[in-house]
């Protein structure tokens, strides 16, 4: 699917509503919302708390269906699958990091970071190798073997970044990625997403308050009351690494 100007699309979204049923009024939390964001691009969407950021991510990754309105990611019209294709699809294209991390408190930060590789099938020794190599270059390399109730707020936050970016999905949405980091990791990572982005064309949209990560966004789009304020294409600054 591409757009207007030839350029191949991650994702389209068309008449896009998500309301809340409640007393005494309905809540609506996302209104009309109509976008496309191309293959590649690194997007943050900033807002004031309440404004719909998670929503959105929740409804793009197919978590949420929406009240109205259709979704695509890529040629897959999102709104349209069953919930075993939906779910296949999130699998195989689709990481996510969460505010509330999701980590399983069973597993260790190894196991929770290779999850997604686990479910496609990868050997173990190559899902290995992958999360040590990201666990190495974002600072979890010893914590490997800790389970989430012996992490930090911050570690926690890290294995969820791993686990999402690891198996190299064509889409990232990262809700609040940040949270929580000091700035050195928050660098880190956002040095790893970026060169997933460069290298792989990754996609990557990310709700956000932090202003490390707006500053690195090629798009801003702000949010207001669950609709689009502001769509902003700037030059992102660019940090040395």
């Amino acid at each position: 699917m591409t757009n207007d100007h030839g350029a191949k699309l991650a994702i389209r979204t068309t008449d896009l509503w998500k309301t809340y049923e409640q007393e005494p009024t309905d809540v609506v939390a996302v209104a009309d919302l109509s976008l496309e964001v191309e293959r590649g691009d690194f997007v943050a969407m900033a807002g004031p708390s309440g404004s719909g950021k998670t929503t959105v991510l929740n409804l793009l990754g197919g978590l949420t269906q929406p009240s109205r309105g259709q979704i695509w990611i890529g040629d897959e019209e999102l709104t349209a699958l069953d919930g075993k294709k939906l779910a296949r699809l999130r699998l195989e294209q689709i990481g996510f990091v969460f505010q509330a991390y999701n980590l399983l408190p069973v597993l260790t930060a190894l196991e929770n970071a290779e999850f997604t590789l686990l479910l496609r099938g990868v050997p173990a020794p190559e899902r290995r190798k992958r999360v040590m190599k990201l666990f190495e270059e974002i600072g979890l390399g010893d914590l490997a073997d800790r389970r989430p109730g012996k992490l930090s707020g911050g570690q926690q936050q890290r294995v969820a970044v791993a686990r999402a970016v690891v198996g190299n999905p064509a889409l990232v949405l990262a809700d609040e990625p940040t949270a929580n980091l000091d700035s050195a990791t928050s660098t880190a990572l956002l040095d790893i997403m970026e060169r997933l982005n460069r290298e792989l064309e990754t996609t990557f949209i990310f709700s956000t308050h932090d202003p490390r990560v707006m500053e690195r966004a090629r798009r801003l789009i702000t949010l207001v009351d669950g609709r689009i304020e502001q769509d902003e294409r700037r030059a992102p600054v660019r940090v040395e690494t």
